[in-house]
């Protein structure tokens, strides 16, 4: 059974903070290239949160999470809207994460969709993510029509602090709108 993805407000995300800390610290444990290195702390990983705080009270940052059978956070993705006058149409896809014991169920599917359909519904015409080149996510994006627009050399190091190269994916949301 696919979970249901639930937008999270300010004050939720203050009160799940230490959840959502756990999910990230053990993603990334678990090898996950999101911008943190092996050893990430709890306190760090609830640090990271709280800074998002002020783009979830205004409104360019929206996330979701969705909850497994037991009732445990199991994953999260959030799209950040460009601030700037001539980008306000674009947003980019951010931390899409599944615990590790929770993939295969679908829960990647369904954030990402439920993503796509809240930005198209917020007149968002684009959205664009970067990723880890030859990562488990490559699928997952290219599954749900994704499309490719460049790969970077040397772009991020993984957890481990090796150079990786990064791959640049688009997708116009409103064309997933249309098809739900």
């Amino acid at each position: 059974m696919t979970a249901t993805p639930t937008r999270l407000t300010a004050s939720a995300l203050r009160a799940h903070r230490d959840e959502l800390a756990a999910l990230l610290h053990d993603v990334v444990a678990d090898g996950a290239s999101l911008g943190f290195l092996s050893g990430l702390g709890r306190e760090e990983a609830a640090a990271w949160w709280e800074s998002l705080l002020p783009a979830v009270e205004d409104g360019s940052l929206a996330l979701w999470v969705t909850r497994g059978p037991d009732g445990r956070l199991d994953g999260t993705v959030g799209w950040q809207r460009e601030t700037k006058p001539n980008g306000r149409h674009r947003a980019e896809l951010r931390k899409l994460m599944v615990h590790p014991s929770a993939r295969g169920r679908g829960t990647a599917r369904a954030l990402l969709a439920e993503a796509e359909h809240q930005a198209a519904v917020a007149g968002i015409v684009l959205l664009f993510l970067d990723t880890e080149t030859g990562s488990p996510a490559e699928r997952v994006y290219r599954a749900a029509g994704w499309t490719e627009a460049g790969t970077i050399p040397d772009y991020a190091t993984d957890p481990a602090g090796r150079l990786r190269p990064t791959t640049l994916y688009y997708k116009h949301p409103e064309r997933t709108a249309a098809r739900r």
